[in-house]
């Protein structure tokens, strides 16, 4: 049978159940960092009732952001409020200094669920919804504040009502049941009474459900299983309160598989030039040896012409010569100067003709000459034109070598200069692995470390959401670094590079989100 609250031996026993997924499916298994970052947005969701002299605590349940303002929880956590108008509602971040009082401003007790909006001008981290399709086999995250681990702890109300982390456990989902009542998700990840209304979270720390119930035997032998509202439900709940959350759709890679994607794709592309190489060195070697045959032939054609010649003109020498002593014997001076002149001109043109004979060693160079002659020999043996690497450039994310968890999918125009100045007022750093830029800003709990490479026209954005704790040691030490002006000079540029290394050094070894844009010239 069906019961709103989970018994807890059958909580612990459910951690012993081995999950059964479907042959030839391979489920994508959590990162511990990612449930951890969405962890950031869970909530405690209380019900105090005050008298004036005292507190008392009628129950809670737990929540999650959906915005910084708005918690989405079950509606039987807050029904209490219904019947009693003294009753107080609240929130209790799991980290920070304390909670925010909230009030209902949308209950649907059709699908068991029901929105908080936090008063005065507290603000959480929101989580993302997953707005595809969740798999049969899927690997998924519960997180919330089950009362089993309150009781077990000892904890006082004082410690129920302060910043706490929440509980994760962990399970697969489990065919494609569901409740007839709403549009559930069977799942096997335990949860406890007090998990009410928390999320269920698919690898990537998306929102994919809102734990609700589970089942329980009459023996108490049976496996437990548990039911998420669907995010079929959720959307359409968030849509009539007016709330517009963040969604994605993308699947969820994580940073290894990007990683070794990379890896494979600079392998590729690198067997690819060598064997475009390899190719084009084999083309013009096999075009060298025709030219050398060809060059062979002209040069001994050529030489043997000379050789000819210059006996021709030996023999015209001689005859020239033999002439001119004999119009010197007969006392014929003006011919013995025309046949001696002769003679002499003949001799030279013979030693010329020998001379000019092309040697062998040219046949090798005639050849090299041929080939670069050859229609488009120079463009293939030599490097491509450069692409332009300053101005202005429209960035469109890559799918397939991003993994997007909580930002928006839009183009980012950009505009670059030589010196690392991005659009004309942000200076990035130069480092051994480029030019980049680290921001730690004030209002959120998220590192951005976007990385721009004009020479492959590549812009990549990382960010790694962390906690309040890392967020204030990030802070501090952001505030130890300062960052030039643009057009400091190359030198400013590589010290701000190593200052943002003592910020970088720490983030975690992974980003949560990375989103990579092709960039392309703007018109």
């Amino acid at each position: 049978m069906l019961r709103r609250l989970i018994a807890p031996l059958l909580a612990v026993a459910a951690l012993c159940v081995v999950p059964v997924t479907p042959s030839g499916i391979t489920a994508a298994h959590a990162d511990p960092a990612d449930i951890a970052a969405a962890s950031r947005g869970v909530v405690r969701v209380v019900i105090v009732q005050s008298d004036g002299h005292g507190s008392s605590l009628i129950g809670h349940g737990t929540g999650f952001a959906v915005t910084p303002e708005y918690v989405v929880t079950n509606a039987h956590v807050v029904d209490p409020l219904r019947q009693d108008d003294t009753l107080i509602a609240g929130v209790v971040p799991p980290e920070g200094r304390g909670g925010f009082e909230a009030r209902v401003v949308a209950y649907s007790p059709r699908n068991d669920l029901a929105l908080l909006k936090i008063k005065g001008d507290g603000r959480l981290t929101p989580l993302s919804l997953y707005a595809g399709q969740v798999t049969d086999g899927a690997d998924v995250s519960a997180v919330g504040y089950p009362g089993n681990v309150d009781l077990a702890q000892g904890l006082s109300l004082g410690d129920l009502v302060s910043p706490q982390a929440a509980v994760k456990t962990r399970g697969y989902v489990s065919a494609g049941r569901s409740s007839k009542e709403f549009d559930t998700i069977l799942h096997t990840a335990p949860i406890g009474a007090g998990n009410s209304g928390g999320p269920l979270l698919d690898a990537c720390g998306r929102v994919v459900g809102v734990n609700s119930f589970g089942t329980v035997s009459d023996n108490g032998t049976d496996s437990a299983f548990y039911f998420a509202i669907s995010m079929r439900e959720l959307s359409r709940f968030l849509q009539q309160a007016g709330v517009q959350a963040h969604a994605s759709d993308l699947p969820c890679t994580s940073i290894a598989d990007l990683d070794r994607a990379e890896s494979e794709r600079a392998a590729t592309d690198q067997a690819r030039q060598t064997a475009e190489q390899d190719a084009r060195a084999l083309a013009r070697n096999r075009a060298l040896e025709t030219a050398r045959r060809q060059a062979e032939i002209a040069v001994l054609t050529e030489r043997d012409n000379g050789m000819a010649l210059a006996v021709l003109m030996l023999v015209g020498t001689l005859a020239a010569g033999g002439s001119a002593f004999i119009f010197a014997q007969r006392k014929r001076p003006q011919a013995t100067r025309i046949a001696g002149g002769s003679a002499l001109i003949l001799l030279l043109g013979a030693g010329a003709a020998w001379a000019l004979r092309p040697s062998l060693q040219s046949i090798d160079t005639r050849a090299q000459d041929m080939v670069d002659d050859q229609p488009g020999a120079s463009a293939s043996a030599s490097p491509q034109p450069a692409t332009r690497t300053t101005g202005k450039f429209i960035c469109v994310l890559d799918p397939q070598r991003s993994r997007v968890t909580v930002s928006d999918i839009t183009d980012v125009p950009i505009e670059w200069s030589a010196d690392g100045c991005m659009n004309q007022r942000s200076q990035y750093g130069l480092a051994s692995d480029g030019w980049s830029r680290v921001l730690v800003p004030n209002g959120e709990d998220t590192i951005a470390v976007t990385h721009f490479d004009p020479d492959s026209h590549t812009y990549t954005v990382e960010r790694f959401l962390m906690g309040l704790d890392a967020m204030n040691a990030a802070r501090a030490q952001r505030q130890k670094t300062i960052a030039p002006a643009c057009g400091a000079g190359d030198a400013e540029a590589r010290r701000f590079g190593d200052a943002q290394a003592a910020i970088r050094a720490l983030l975690p070894a992974e980003p949560n989100e990375r989103m990579r844009y092709n960039c392309q010239p703007a018109p």
